[in-house]
């Protein structure tokens, strides 16, 4: 596998896709704006005010618009910052993580503890913090925070059992590249930006019940109309480029893992067992960071370009060509997966 090719092509695609979140920030403001001026204009005629041509260029119009925009976003996204401000601690907790403790004595956290200390020592940084999903029986992981200083580690008791040390080490070096090629960042930016567009449509309901003097009509109810419409279609393809950013990201990560690993079997193998097993997770709080998840954490989404992971088949096809297809060749039988599952549920 030429990985130094896939890293560039990877890193080539997702700057891309960075302009193309801008461009998207970029339409939302030239929509506001519009309905903006239509509604205005619309409520100056119903107001019996004289009679003016509708100008399309309103420079101070325009200047609110943007500052207006550009703040709600700018506010929910440092909201959003704020409240995962403690880092990947923050994330994994959410998703229900037990913080692992360097002297445990149970076989399978020291065997995840010595993985994730050889990789922390062969890419020269901090060695952090390790959650377990216990009540996850799907093979996943993630890495999150704001700087290795901070970041955490997370995987789920599948992924932790279910793995062998080879293939758990291929998790943890595509983990490891997370950190290291500032996805981790990035990840929590694109919440923040998507949960600021979202905070657009909050304000659009806000205005919609609002109400004016008597009979007379209130445009910026109208206005907030116009807000719940273009916040969700801001939602829509904020998401869209989300999902698009985290493929390429995943690509990298895998090219990465390999070279950290200089085994492609390690990583292919774990991918195969997700085949077999899944990579689904339960905790109420997935959607929120499938983008992270080193596999698929949600079920099939209902269009493929929404999809937060490539397929399964490309990936391990980029890492090992000579792949005969077949999921379960070295991985996990049906009947061990749903004995994993039942032995969870009997914890609860």
């Amino acid at each position: 596998m030429d990985f130094f090719e896939h890293q560039d092509k990877a890193r080539k695609n997702t700057k891309l896709l960075v302009v193309y979140f801008v461009l998207a920030l970029v339409c939302i403001i030239a929509s506001v704006y519009i309905a903006s001026l239509t509604i205005f204009y619309g409520a100056e005629q119903q107001a019996g005010e004289p009679a003016r041509d509708l100008v399309l260029w309103d420079p101070g119009l325009f200047l609110k618009v943007v500052l207006g925009t550009l703040g709600v976003v700018v506010l929910g996204s440092l909201y959003k910052t704020a409240v995962l401000r403690k880092g990947g601690s923050a994330v994994a907790e959410s998703l229900g993580g037990r913080l692992v403790d360097s002297n445990t004595t149970n076989p399978d956290e020291r065997k995840l503890w010595n993985v994730i200390e050889e990789m922390a020592i062969a890419s020269g940084v901090p060695v952090p913090k390790i959650f377990v999903l216990d009540n996850e029986a799907g093979i996943n992981a993630f890495a999150a925070g704001h700087s290795p200083s901070d970041a955490a580690i997370g995987v789920t008791r599948g992924c932790m059992t279910l793995l062998n040390r080879d293939e758990l080490q291929g998790v943890i070096a595509h983990e490891f590249s997370h950190i290291l090629n500032g996805d981790m960042r990035l990840n929590l930016r694109v919440m923040g930006v998507i949960f600021g567009i979202l905070c657009l449509a909050v304000i659009g309901r806000i205005l919609l019940y609002s109400r004016g003097r008597g009979r007379d009509k209130n445009p910026m109810m109208l206005l907030g109309l116009a807000l719940i419409v273009i916040g969700a279609i801001g939602v829509f393809f904020g998401r869209l480029i989300q999902a698009a950013l985290s493929r390429q990201r995943e690509f990298l990560a895998d090219a990465s893992s390999v070279q950290f690993t200089r085994n492609p079997a390690g990583l292919s193998g774990a991918l195969q067992k997700i085949g077999g097993a899944g990579s689904q997770l339960e905790s109420p709080h997935t959607a929120e960071a499938s983008h992270m998840f080193f596999g698929n954490g949600l079920s099939k989404p209902f269009l493929g370009m929404l999809a937060t992971h490539p397929p399964l088949d490309e990936r391990i096809r980029a890492i090992d060509p000579g792949w005969d297809g077949r999921f379960r060749e070295g991985g996990v039988t049906a009947a061990e997966a749903e004995q994993l599952k039942q032995n969870l549920r009997g914890r609860r």
